[in-house]
C-alpha cells in the first residue's frame, strides 16, 4: 500500500476501496478483487510480515495433497502470535508453528507430517477419507515418512479416534500405499488364521525389480490388490500379465484381486488365498497333489 500512496491520496485509495475497485486484505495490504478470490493470493497476503505458516486444509493444497476447498485459508501462528485473522483467513494457534516451517512457492507453510495430523483432527474442514487419501498420498511421494506421521500423532492429545490414524499409519509403515492396499490387509490378508505376509517384496528377474503387494515366503505365494483406476486399461492388464509371468519364472505363483471382489466378497477372497496357499505348500514339500 506504501507504494501505492506514492502515486495516489489516501482517500482516493478509500474511496476505491469503498467502491469495490480494490479489496483489503489486510493491514496494508490491497489487491485487485479478481486477484483478492484467489486463496494463494490471501496466504501472501495475510501471511505478509507476520511470523505464521499456511496450515490444515491450505496447506494440504500447496503440497498438492488435496484441493483447497471453497471458503476461507487457514494459518498458524505461535501461542503468542497474534490470534486475528481477516475476512476470509482463520488463524490457529500452535507452539513452534514458525519455527517448524518449510517453504512452498515462496510461502511459508507447516510441514507435511504436522499438516496431515492437523487435517486429521478437524474432520469440520475435510471429511476423513480425504484426509487418509492424503497421508497415503504423502508417504508414497516421499514428502513424509510412516515415522514422521507417528511422532507427530503422538504429540498431538486433541486428536479424537487416535485408534484408526494409528493403524493406518503401522499399515503404510509396513508398505501399504493405497486405501484399496490397507483395506485388504485389514479385512483379507490379516485376518484369523490366514498366512503371513509381507508387503512390498522385493523380486528381481533378468535384470528387472518387481515389487510383490503381499508375499507369503513360506508358499512363494503373491497377492495382488488391483484398484480400477490404476489396472483398469488394456495397456496395464497387459502389464500384468507379464509381471506375473516373468515372477512365475523365478517361483512365485501370483493371485490377484480386483477391486469389486476384494470389497465385496472379502471371505470368499480369504478362502481362496488359503486355499491356494496350502496347495503350494503341498507342491513345494513334494507332497502329492490330488
Amino acid at each position: 500500500m506504501s507504494e501505492l500512496l506514492r502515486e495516489v491520496s489516501r482517500s482516493t485509495v478509500r474511496t476505491w476501496v469503498a467502491t469495490g475497485r480494490l479489496t483489503r486484505l489486510g493491514p496494508g495490504v490491497l489487491a485487485l478483487p479478481a486477484a483478492a478470490g484467489d486463496w494463494r493470493v490471501r496466504v501472501a497476503a495475510t501471511s505478509h510480515g507476520r511470523e505464521a505458516v499456511a496450515s490444515h486444509t491450505t496447506a494440504l493444497a500447496l503440497w498438492e495433497l488435496a484441493e483447497h476447498p471453497p471458503g476461507p485459508v487457514h494459518l498458524t501462528t505461535g501461542p503468542s502470535g497474534s490470534g486475528r485473522g481477516s475476512p476470509g483467513v482463520v488463524v490457529h494457534r500452535a507452539t513452534s508453528a514458525w519455527e517448524d516451517r518449510r517453504r512452498v512457492d515462496g510461502l511459508a507453510v507447516s510441514a507435511v507430517e504436522r499438516t496431515v495430523v492437523d487435517t486429521r483432527a478437524r474432520p469440520d474442514l475435510l471429511p476423513r477419507p480425504q484426509a487418509r487419501a492424503a497421508a497415503i498420498t504423502a508417504v508414497r511421494r516421499q514428502l513424509c515418512s510412516p515415522r514422521q506421521l507417528g511422532y507427530e500423532l503422538a504429540r498431538d492429545t486433541r486428536l479424537p479416534g487416535r485408534a484408526e490414524p494409528a493403524e493406518q499409519g503401522g499399515l503404510l509403515a509396513d508398505g501399504c500405499r493405497s486405501e484399496l492396499e490397507i483395506w485388504g490387509c485389514l479385512h483379507v490378508l490379516r485376518g484369523p488364521g490366514m498366512p503371513t505376509s509381507v508387503l512390498q517384496r522385493p523380486v528381481t528377474v533378468g535384470g528387472e525389480t518387481f515389487l510383490l503387494g503381499a508375499a507369503c515366503e513360506e508358499s512363494m505365494l503373491a497377492v495382488e490388490m488391483d484398484g480400477a483406476a490404476s489396472h483398469g486399461s488394456r495397456a496395464q492388464r497387459e502389464s500384468d500379465i507379464r509381471r506375473d509371468a516373468l515372477v512365475a519364472t523365478a517361483g512365485w505363483q501370483t493371485l490377484r484381486f480386483g477391486y469389486r471382489r476384494l470389497t465385496g466378497s472379502p471371505n470368499a477372497c480369504r478362502r481362496d488365498v488359503l486355499a491356494v496357499h496350502a496347495a503350494r505348500l503341498r507342491l513345494l514339500r513334494g507332497d502329492d497333489v490330488r
